[in-house]
C-alpha cells in the first residue's frame, strides 16, 4: 500500500480563492448591470443574455476617460493588444466605445466611451459599488477592512 499525497491544498490555496472570489464578484456586476435600468438598453440586454462577460469589464474598467490607445488599453488591463483589439471591435460594434484619431499622433488612435459608454460606466460604477457593499454585509465590516487592505498592500501600487 503505498501513501497518497495530500491534494487538498489544490482546492484551498489562495490564488484558487482569489479566482473564485473574482468570478464571483464580476459575475454579480454583470447581473447587476443587466438590470439596471439606467445602462443603456442594448448593453443591459446583452449582458442579460451572456454575451458581455468578464473580459469586457476590461474595457470597462480601464479605458482612460479622456481615450486610451490600444498598446495602452492592453498593458493596463494584462492582455495582448491583439485579444485588446478584437475586445474594442466587438464594443465599438455594440456601441460602447468608439476610435478616432489621436490629436498628439496622427498615426495613432484612440478609444473613447460613446455616451451610451460612458452611461455603462457609471452603470458599472452603481454595480461595484453594490457588489462591495454585499461583500461587506456577507463577510462584515472588519473582515472586509481587513481584505481590501491586504489586497490594497500586495497588489502593490500598480493596482
Amino acid at each position: 500500500m503505498h501513501d497518497t499525497p495530500d491534494d487538498g491544498w489544490r482546492r484551498s490555496h489562495l490564488g484558487r480563492l482569489l479566482g473564485h472570489a473574482s468570478r464571483r464578484f464580476d459575475d454579480r456586476v454583470l447581473h447587476l448591470m443587466a438590470h439596471d435600468a439606467d445602462a443603456p438598453l442594448a448593453l443591459s440586454r446583452l449582458a442579460a443574455r451572456g454575451q458581455i462577460g468578464a473580459a469586457h469589464i476590461h474595457i470597462t474598467r480601464h479605458l482612460a476617460l479622456q481615450g486610451s490607445r490600444l498598446t495602452e488599453l492592453a498593458a493596463v488591463a494584462g492582455m495582448t493588444k491583439q485579444a485588446m483589439g478584437d475586445l474594442v471591435t466587438q464594443c465599438e460594434a455594440w456601441g460602447l466605445v468608439l476610435r478616432e484619431p489621436d490629436p498628439a499622433d496622427a498615426r495613432a488612435r484612440l478609444v473613447r466611451f460613446t455616451p451610451d459608454g460612458l452611461a455603462w460606466l457609471q452603470a458599472f460604477r452603481a454595480a461595484v459599488d453594490q457588489a462591495e457593499a454585499e461583500f461587506r454585509a456577507e463577510v462584515g465590516e472588519a473582515v472586509a477592512t481587513v481584505v481590501t487592505m491586504g489586497l490594497e498592500a500586495w497588489a502593490g501600487p500598480a493596482a
